[in-house]
């Protein structure tokens, strides 16, 4: 790859992920606004794209993020209603006190390789995960690439302090990566999309650990007072995430224009972030129950909260 694509892919990427609170509104309704945090390119580019949001009664007020724990902070600080992120940096925010609720489930579609993985440079010496020991490691506290790498070093026996674990968010964590100030990169998808096109490679990949769920999570004392609002959001977004399994060239084209990336980024980001429905069951909060059980023996979390009670599954009661 030429050096001047490489800078318009980093320069796309790191635009993504510095991104702050940008409000846009869609407008409808007689005044109900229900105000939806958004990871860009996540559930507004679905939404954007199928048309999933005509005739809503109300007004969607969105809010953009860079990645889960931004957006968990602004649901769970009650600036917005709703926001979908993974099940890592949810029940993580809700183990750390976050007054928010899990009321729908995603599941990835396939396991798709490279959707979330530890990724180290090309010329690196590090091939497994026995080579992350004494090795610094970057990633988002609490975020799905944080979970991959205590599964990770779970899984090759290999305790959490023979690693050098830096936080920083994914814009500071794609820098540190590029300049080599990191010898590792736990991240997902685009992050892991634009950085294995620029030549990065895995040593340790999330579909031969399982795919995390995603999962619409809502502020505690909005459930009541906006439940029809909810609700039919709910229906919608499930609408408009089948729409793009239908019409990924057409959603990777908004995809694209939404993020800033190149289009065969945005299409190679939906493939590895496909998702289906899933009822919010046993099975869900057993999921759940592990990620904080590994939270917890990495001194991450204390005293967790019961995560039966993180769950709302009235939502999902007569539902598609």
């Amino acid at each position: 790859m030429s050096k001047r694509k490489v800078a318009i892919l980093s320069a796309a990427i790191v635009a993504v992920a510095g991104l702050g609170l940008a409000a846009a509104t869609f407008h409808r309704g007689d005044g109900k606004v229900l105000r939806v945090a958004n990871q860009k390119g996540q559930v507004k580019a679905m939404m954007l794209a199928s048309g999933a949001l005509e005739g809503a009664p109300y007004t969607v007020e969105w809010s953009e993020f860079p990645a889960a724990q931004p957006l968990l902070e602004a649901v769970g600080g009650g600036a917005a209603d709703l926001g979908l992120a993974a099940d890592a940096p949810f029940i993580f925010a809700y183990q750390s006190g976050s007054p928010v609720k899990a009321i729908a489930v995603q599941a990835p579609a396939n396991q798709a390789a490279e959707a979330l993985a530890i990724l180290v440079k090309n010329g690196s010496p590090l091939r497994s995960p026995q080579d992350l020991v004494g090795k610094s490691v970057a990633t988002t506290r609490g975020s799905i690439g944080h979970h991959l790498l205590l599964q990770t070093l779970e899984r090759a026996n290999i305790p959490v302090n023979k690693v050098r674990v830096t936080f920083l968010p994914p814009g500071d964590a794609k820098a540190a990566f590029d300049s080599g100030s990191i010898d590792a990169w736990a991240t997902w998808t685009p992050y892991t999309n634009v950085a294995i096109k620029e030549g990065a490679r895995t040593v340790a990949d999330a579909k031969d650990y399982g795919l995390p769920l995603y999962i619409d999570i809502a502020h505690a004392d909005s459930i009541d007072p906006k439940r029809a609002m909810l609700a039919d959001f709910l229906k919608r977004e499930a609408k408009a995430v089948a729409w793009a399994r239908q019409h990924p060239d057409q959603f990777a084209q908004v995809l694209s224009k939404e993020t800033g990336l190149p289009l065969d980024i945005a299409r190679a980001s939906f493939e590895r972030s496909n998702r289906v429905s899933r009822p919010i069951d046993a099975g869900i909060v057993a999921h759940e129950e592990a990620i904080t059980a590994r939270f917890q023996k990495a001194g991450l979390i204390t005293g967790p909260r019961d995560v039966r009670l993180a769950f709302d599954d009235s939502f999902g009661k007569g539902q598609e």
